[in-house]
């Protein structure tokens, strides 16, 4: 019997035995190898961000293929990383190749049930702290035999985020003088992102010391606030974090804002300094990343050795384990706790 972590309600999660169908067209039935607890779904288990409930939780993970429905190219065997952004084809922006701006991502349609009969979404399309998972085919994205699942399954969320938010929607330039605000799983990634674009200058923001250690290790080049920089990471995402990221640009800078903003929140934008500094403000949706493109090249960038996959992997766990890995993620004691189920 399949089994997954079914939040029921905000703050209310579980353990539950799962139902799935046989994948219908365009589809693929995969095991689960490993799956990243990541702060995306901690969010999703405090404010549903936007899901229908009951949701299966989880959407950071690599498994191998076990089914394929009709009209999917992939056959039995296939090791993959599951992507959510992975774009329709369909819409308007994909259809004037700006594939990265998709807003309706490949999704398979809710066969997947509770044994109680409750239909699940999975986060994110995903749903991913789980046995098994149904979901489209274009979601599946084929990944070297080489690269271990526990840290391939990062590739989904966490390291696409950080690393593509650097190169594909800041465009960091080599030479340039970087600051990241907030060092946890994401931050890391970004000051990857930051070192593999070759910038003179990376400063670590965060008020965690075991984080600020952390990045000097992963390739930071400073500790705290800096000011005249040419881009600003805000990967905690709350008002007085923005407000300190723009203080911290030079002339021409760019704030990338990636962290979630909590429900209701608001900022006010200083006019006046961002007109006198010609200053940008991004917003970075997973950092714009498209799997079938991005994934495998992170999947060369860590097998070449530029991109530090397995020091993200602070911990393995159990299913059973989720809710303890919420809280050592609050308590800031790991980078990445990864469910082996």
């Amino acid at each position: 019997m399949d089994r997954g972590v079914v939040l029921t309600e905000l703050g209310r999660f579980g353990v539950d035995e799962l139902a799935l169908d046989e994948p219908g067209p365009n589809e693929v039935l995969v095991r689960i190898a490993a799956a990243g607890v990541c702060h995306s779904d901690l969010h999703v288990v405090e404010t549903g961000f936007g899901h229908p409930l009951p949701v299966l939780l989880g959407h950071e993970a690599a498994g191998t293929i076990e089914a394929v429905g009709v009209g999917a190219s992939h056959a039995v065997g296939e090791r993959v990383v599951l992507g959510w952004r992975s774009p329709c084809g369909t819409c308007r922006w994909c259809e004037r190749g700006a594939r990265h701006l998709c807003r309706t991502p490949a999704a398979a349609p809710q066969r997947m049930r509770t044994t109680a009969g409750a239909a699940l979404t999975g986060v994110l399309g995903v749903g991913a702290f789980a046995t098994r998972v149904l979901v489209h085919a274009d979601a599946a994205i084929r990944v070297p035999d080489a690269l271990p699942a526990e840290e391939a399954c990062l590739l989904g969320c966490a390291v696409a985020t950080g690393v593509c938010s650097v190169l594909k929607t800041a465009r960091v330039w080599e030479g340039a003088r970087v600051g990241v605000i907030g060092c946890g799983a994401v931050g890391l990634c970004v000051v990857q992102g930051a070192r593999i674009a070759r910038a003179a200058e990376i400063h670590a923001i965060d008020v965690d010391e075991r984080k600020l250690d952390a990045a000097e290790r992963f390739g930071a080049t400073h500790r705290g606030e800096a000011s005249r920089l040419d881009f600003v990471f805000d990967v905690v995402g709350r008002p007085e974090t923005v407000a300190q990221g723009l203080r911290m640009l030079g002339h021409a800078g760019a704030l990338v804002y990636i962290g979630l903003p909590e429900p209701g929140t608001e900022v006010a934008f200083p006019l006046q300094h961002a007109f006198d500094r010609r200053l940008r403000f991004l917003v970075s949706h997973g950092g714009d990343h498209v799997p079938d493109e991005d994934f495998p090249m992170l999947a060369r960038l860590a097998l070449d050795g530029e991109l530090d996959l397995g020091g993200l992997v602070t911990k393995t766990i159990a299913i059973d384990d989720v809710a303890h890995a919420f809280a050592e993620m609050r308590s800031g004691g790991v980078i990445r706790s990864v469910i082996l189920p």
